[in-house]
Protein backbone atom coordinates (compact mmCIF):
# COMPACT_ATOMS: atom_id res chain seq x y z
CA UNK A 1 0.00 0.00 0.00
CA UNK A 2 1.30 3.44 -0.86
CA UNK A 3 1.27 6.18 1.77
CA UNK A 4 -0.67 8.41 -0.62
CA UNK A 5 -0.48 10.13 -3.99
CA UNK A 6 1.43 13.29 -4.78
CA UNK A 7 2.10 15.19 -8.00
CA UNK A 8 5.15 17.46 -8.33
CA UNK A 9 4.95 20.15 -11.03
CA UNK A 10 8.53 20.97 -11.99
CA UNK A 11 9.53 17.46 -10.93
CA UNK A 12 12.74 17.42 -12.97
CA UNK A 13 14.25 20.64 -11.60
CA UNK A 14 16.60 20.71 -8.59
CA UNK A 15 13.87 21.20 -5.95
CA UNK A 16 11.33 19.10 -7.85
CA UNK A 17 13.72 16.14 -8.10
CA UNK A 18 14.44 16.42 -4.37
CA UNK A 19 10.67 16.33 -3.71
CA UNK A 20 10.13 13.32 -5.98
CA UNK A 21 13.00 11.44 -4.26
CA UNK A 22 11.76 12.37 -0.79
CA UNK A 23 8.15 11.29 -1.33
CA UNK A 24 9.26 8.09 -3.08
CA UNK A 25 11.42 7.26 -0.04
CA UNK A 26 8.31 7.68 2.13
CA UNK A 27 6.39 5.17 0.01
CA UNK A 28 4.16 7.65 -1.87
CA UNK A 29 2.99 7.21 -5.45
CA UNK A 30 4.60 10.21 -7.16
CA UNK A 31 3.78 11.85 -10.46
CA UNK A 32 6.19 14.33 -12.08
CA UNK A 33 5.12 17.07 -14.50
CA UNK A 34 7.87 18.91 -16.35
CA UNK A 35 9.33 19.74 -19.76
CA UNK A 36 11.44 16.59 -19.50
CA UNK A 37 10.95 13.18 -17.96
CA UNK A 38 11.84 12.23 -14.38
CA UNK A 39 12.52 8.49 -14.59
CA UNK A 40 12.27 8.08 -10.80
CA UNK A 41 8.61 9.12 -10.68
CA UNK A 42 5.83 6.54 -10.98
CA UNK A 43 4.36 8.58 -13.82
CA UNK A 44 6.15 11.33 -15.72
CA UNK A 45 3.99 13.78 -17.65
CA UNK A 46 6.00 15.76 -20.20
CA UNK A 47 4.51 19.18 -20.91
CA UNK A 48 4.43 20.15 -24.60
CA UNK A 49 6.91 23.06 -24.52
CA UNK A 50 5.54 25.08 -27.45
CA UNK A 51 1.85 24.59 -26.63
CA UNK A 52 -0.31 27.49 -25.46
CA UNK A 53 -1.28 27.95 -21.81
CA UNK A 54 -4.70 26.43 -22.48
CA UNK A 55 -3.25 23.48 -24.41
CA UNK A 56 -0.72 22.79 -21.64
CA UNK A 57 -3.51 22.82 -19.05
CA UNK A 58 -5.70 20.39 -20.95
CA UNK A 59 -2.77 18.09 -21.78
CA UNK A 60 -1.54 17.95 -18.16
CA UNK A 61 -5.01 17.47 -16.63
CA UNK A 62 -5.85 14.74 -19.15
CA UNK A 63 -2.63 12.79 -18.60
CA UNK A 64 -2.81 13.04 -14.81
CA UNK A 65 -6.47 11.91 -14.83
CA UNK A 66 -5.48 8.90 -16.92
CA UNK A 67 -2.69 7.88 -14.56
CA UNK A 68 -4.83 8.34 -11.44
CA UNK A 69 -7.62 6.13 -12.77
CA UNK A 70 -10.21 7.60 -10.41
CA UNK A 71 -7.94 7.94 -7.37
CA UNK A 72 -7.51 11.30 -5.63
CA UNK A 73 -4.29 13.17 -4.86
CA UNK A 74 -3.08 13.98 -1.35
CA UNK A 75 -0.98 16.87 -2.62
CA UNK A 76 -0.22 18.95 -5.69
CA UNK A 77 3.17 20.62 -5.27
CA UNK A 78 4.29 23.24 -7.79
CA UNK A 79 7.99 24.04 -7.63
CA UNK A 80 8.36 24.95 -11.30
CA UNK A 81 9.90 28.32 -12.01
CA UNK A 82 13.02 30.10 -13.10
CA UNK A 83 14.82 33.37 -12.78
CA UNK A 84 15.61 36.25 -15.11
CA UNK A 85 17.01 39.66 -14.28
CA UNK A 86 16.47 42.90 -16.13
CA UNK A 87 14.76 46.26 -15.74
CA UNK A 88 12.41 48.20 -18.03
CA UNK A 89 15.17 49.32 -20.40
CA UNK A 90 15.79 46.12 -22.32
CA UNK A 91 13.84 42.93 -23.12
CA UNK A 92 11.14 43.57 -20.52
CA UNK A 93 8.38 41.78 -22.45
CA UNK A 94 10.71 38.92 -23.37
CA UNK A 95 11.87 38.31 -19.78
CA UNK A 96 8.41 38.87 -18.30
CA UNK A 97 6.90 36.42 -20.78
CA UNK A 98 9.44 33.74 -19.87
CA UNK A 99 8.84 34.25 -16.12
CA UNK A 100 5.08 34.20 -16.66
CA UNK A 101 5.30 30.87 -18.49
CA UNK A 102 7.59 29.31 -15.90
CA UNK A 103 5.85 30.52 -12.73
CA UNK A 104 2.29 31.62 -13.50
CA UNK A 105 1.30 29.04 -16.12
CA UNK A 106 2.63 26.20 -13.98
CA UNK A 107 0.94 27.53 -10.82
CA UNK A 108 -2.42 28.07 -12.48
CA UNK A 109 -2.33 24.62 -14.11
CA UNK A 110 -1.48 23.16 -10.68
CA UNK A 111 -4.53 24.96 -9.25
CA UNK A 112 -6.77 23.55 -12.00
CA UNK A 113 -5.30 20.10 -11.33
CA UNK A 114 -6.00 20.44 -7.61
CA UNK A 115 -9.58 21.57 -8.29
CA UNK A 116 -10.16 18.38 -10.31
CA UNK A 117 -8.10 15.75 -8.52
CA UNK A 118 -7.16 16.80 -4.98
CA UNK A 119 -8.97 15.04 -2.15
CA UNK A 120 -10.84 16.99 0.54
CA UNK A 121 -8.31 18.40 3.00
CA UNK A 122 -5.46 17.92 0.51
CA UNK A 123 -2.47 20.22 -0.02
CA UNK A 124 -1.77 22.61 -2.88
CA UNK A 125 1.68 24.17 -2.50
CA UNK A 126 2.93 26.90 -4.84
CA UNK A 127 6.25 28.73 -5.03
CA UNK A 128 6.42 32.48 -4.66
CA UNK A 129 9.50 34.55 -3.79
CA UNK A 130 10.41 36.75 -0.86
CA UNK A 131 11.80 39.61 -3.03
CA UNK A 132 8.39 39.89 -4.77
CA UNK A 133 6.80 41.14 -1.53
CA UNK A 134 8.42 44.45 -2.49
CA UNK A 135 9.61 46.15 -5.67
CA UNK A 136 12.17 44.25 -7.77
CA UNK A 137 13.66 46.91 -10.06
CA UNK A 138 16.58 44.71 -11.17
CA UNK A 139 14.34 41.74 -12.04
CA UNK A 140 10.98 43.20 -12.98
CA UNK A 141 9.56 40.26 -14.96
CA UNK A 142 10.45 37.86 -12.16
CA UNK A 143 8.87 40.08 -9.50
CA UNK A 144 5.65 40.48 -11.51
CA UNK A 145 5.27 36.74 -12.03
CA UNK A 146 5.95 35.82 -8.41
CA UNK A 147 3.59 38.54 -7.14
CA UNK A 148 0.91 36.96 -9.35
CA UNK A 149 1.58 33.58 -7.67
CA UNK A 150 1.14 35.27 -4.25
CA UNK A 151 -2.20 36.71 -5.40
CA UNK A 152 -3.29 33.31 -6.78
CA UNK A 153 -2.48 31.67 -3.43
CA UNK A 154 -4.66 34.13 -1.52
CA UNK A 155 -7.49 33.81 -4.04
CA UNK A 156 -7.45 30.01 -3.89
CA UNK A 157 -7.67 30.09 -0.10
CA UNK A 158 -10.93 32.05 -0.29
CA UNK A 159 -14.49 30.77 -0.36
CA UNK A 160 -15.75 29.48 -3.73
CA UNK A 161 -12.25 29.21 -5.24
CA UNK A 162 -13.10 25.81 -6.71
CA UNK A 163 -10.68 23.85 -4.54
CA UNK A 164 -11.96 20.84 -2.56
CA UNK A 165 -13.32 21.28 0.98
CA UNK A 166 -10.72 22.07 3.65
CA UNK A 167 -7.89 22.09 1.12
CA UNK A 168 -4.75 23.84 2.32
CA UNK A 169 -3.13 26.21 -0.17
CA UNK A 170 0.18 27.86 0.68
CA UNK A 171 3.11 29.46 -1.10
CA UNK A 172 6.67 29.00 0.02
CA UNK A 173 8.77 32.15 -0.44
CA UNK A 174 12.39 31.04 -0.49
CA UNK A 175 15.25 33.53 -0.47
CA UNK A 176 17.97 31.30 -1.93
CA UNK A 177 17.72 27.54 -2.34
CA UNK A 178 20.85 25.45 -2.03
CA UNK A 179 20.98 24.11 -5.60
CA UNK A 180 24.01 23.06 -7.67
CA UNK A 181 23.23 25.88 -10.12
CA UNK A 182 23.16 28.54 -7.40
CA UNK A 183 26.46 27.27 -6.00
CA UNK A 184 27.94 27.45 -9.47
CA UNK A 185 26.86 31.07 -10.03
CA UNK A 186 27.45 32.28 -6.46
CA UNK A 187 30.49 30.33 -5.25
CA UNK A 188 31.47 32.93 -2.63
CA UNK A 189 28.03 33.22 -0.99
CA UNK A 190 27.21 32.24 2.60
CA UNK A 191 25.74 28.78 2.06
CA UNK A 192 24.57 28.74 5.70
CA UNK A 193 21.86 31.24 4.68
CA UNK A 194 20.62 29.02 1.84
CA UNK A 195 17.71 26.65 2.36
CA UNK A 196 18.52 22.95 1.75
CA UNK A 197 16.24 21.24 -0.77
CA UNK A 198 15.61 18.25 1.52
CA UNK A 199 14.27 20.59 4.17
CA UNK A 200 11.71 22.03 1.76
CA UNK A 201 10.69 18.50 0.69
CA UNK A 202 10.23 17.54 4.37
CA UNK A 203 7.97 20.55 4.91
CA UNK A 204 5.72 19.48 2.02
CA UNK A 205 5.68 15.96 3.41
CA UNK A 206 4.58 17.14 6.87
CA UNK A 207 1.78 19.30 5.46
CA UNK A 208 0.62 16.42 3.23
CA UNK A 209 0.31 14.29 6.38
CA UNK A 210 -1.67 17.09 8.07
CA UNK A 211 1.15 17.93 10.51
CA UNK A 212 2.07 21.47 11.64
CA UNK A 213 -0.05 23.00 8.93
CA UNK A 214 -0.02 26.77 8.42
CA UNK A 215 -3.12 28.82 7.71
CA UNK A 216 -4.54 28.42 4.22
CA UNK A 217 -3.50 31.31 1.96
CA UNK A 218 -0.26 31.85 3.88
CA UNK A 219 2.82 33.19 2.10
CA UNK A 220 5.64 31.58 4.05
CA UNK A 221 9.10 33.08 3.84
CA UNK A 222 11.84 30.50 4.26
CA UNK A 223 14.54 32.30 6.23
CA UNK A 224 17.69 30.24 6.77
CA UNK A 225 20.39 31.43 9.12
CA UNK A 226 23.48 29.43 10.12
CA UNK A 227 21.88 26.35 8.58
CA UNK A 228 18.59 26.65 10.51
CA UNK A 229 15.41 27.45 8.57
CA UNK A 230 12.48 29.39 10.02
CA UNK A 231 9.05 29.90 8.46
CA UNK A 232 7.86 33.47 8.68
CA UNK A 233 4.41 34.32 7.32
CA UNK A 234 4.32 37.49 5.19
CA UNK A 235 1.66 40.02 6.10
Amino acid sequence: MSAGRVVVYGGKGALGSACVDHFKSKNFWVGSIDLSENEKADVSVVVPRDASWEEQESSVIGKVAESLAGNKLDAVICVAGGWAGGNAKKDLAKNADLMWRQSVWSSSISAALAAQHLKDGGLLALTGAKPALEGTPGMIGYGMAKAAVHQLTRSLAGKDSGLPNDALVVSILPVTLDTPMNRKWMPKADFGSWTPLTEVAQLFNKWTLNEERPKSGALLQLITKDGVTELIAAE
